[in-house]
């Protein structure tokens, strides 16, 4: 999709860490619940944001497999936070053009949020002016292992050769299947990490990490950080020619 007027051509792919909810609200005074519950209203204005640039795939980390090991309480309100986003969201995502896509393990969710995951999928399916891809209940190393054990498993059955597995068999085997790779990856609050996110997708993808908390986050760090991925010169491991 193009831009909507003369800027560059945004990335196709852009994925956000969001982190620093839990920082925004201490500094506050506040409650972490209160930080998460203003980072829905950030998650909220970064699909509209996207939409209006012209990005076709939006992914956000919003719930890590490792964060079920916080404190149950903070789970617990974190998960009806997503409910109320699902029951609440996706009518306007809906009339927007918005594609949700949930990838992560859903086996720990529980079964009501499931239901409600499939309904909004169902609903939205054939939506193509963005897709918002939700990663919850989500770890990249577990993903690559799935990957690998339905690939022995389909090898030991006799359906396909070890000796063909390559790296598109194992693409079309991570839970992002048919999702091209981010363009553009971008964490907030200042960490300089990935913490699990993406790994096997973001083998060519440019990294900007910005010290704004997620709750403070806006279009124009958005546009910032889509200003320096323009900057980048990406070379997917080949040589640069002369200059």
């Amino acid at each position: 999709m193009n831009p909507p007027d003369d800027r560059p051509v945004p990335p196709r792919h852009v994925a956000v860490i969001m982190d620093g909810n839990g920082r925004w609200a201490k500094a506050r005074g506040l409650p972490r619940t209160a930080g998460h519950r203003k980072g829905v209203e950030s998650v909220r204005a970064l699909v509209e944001n996207a939409r209006e640039l012209g990005i076709e795939y939006l992914t956000i980390f919003s719930f890590s497999s490792e964060n079920w090991r916080r404190p149950e309480e903070e789970v617990t309100d974190l998960m009806h936070l997503l409910r109320f986003y699902l029951r609440s969201e996706i009518a306007s995502l809906h009339k927007g053009g918005v594609r949700l896509r949930v990838i992560g393990d859903r086996r720990r969710l529980a079964p009501d949020i499931i239901e409600l995951i499939d309904g909004a999928e169902a609903k939205t399916r054939d939506n193509r002016r963005l897709t918002l891809v939700v990663a919850l209940s989500y770890g990249s190393r577990q993903e690559i292992a799935e990957a690998a054990r339905r690939l022995a498993e389909e090898a030991k059955a006799g359906a396909l050769d070890p000796a063909a597995i390559d790296e598109t068999m194992v693409t079309d085997r991570l839970y992002t299947a048919g999702i091209p790779d981010p363009d553009l990856i971008v964490r907030t609050s200042g960490e300089k990490r990935i913490s699990n996110f993406l790994l096997w997708q973001s083998a060519y993808a440019e990294f900007v990490f910005v010290d704004t908390l997620w709750p403070d986050f806006t279009k124009r760090d958005l546009e910032a950080a889509i200003e320096e991925f323009h900057r980048r010169e990406r070379r997917f491991g080949a040589t640069a020619g002369p200059r």
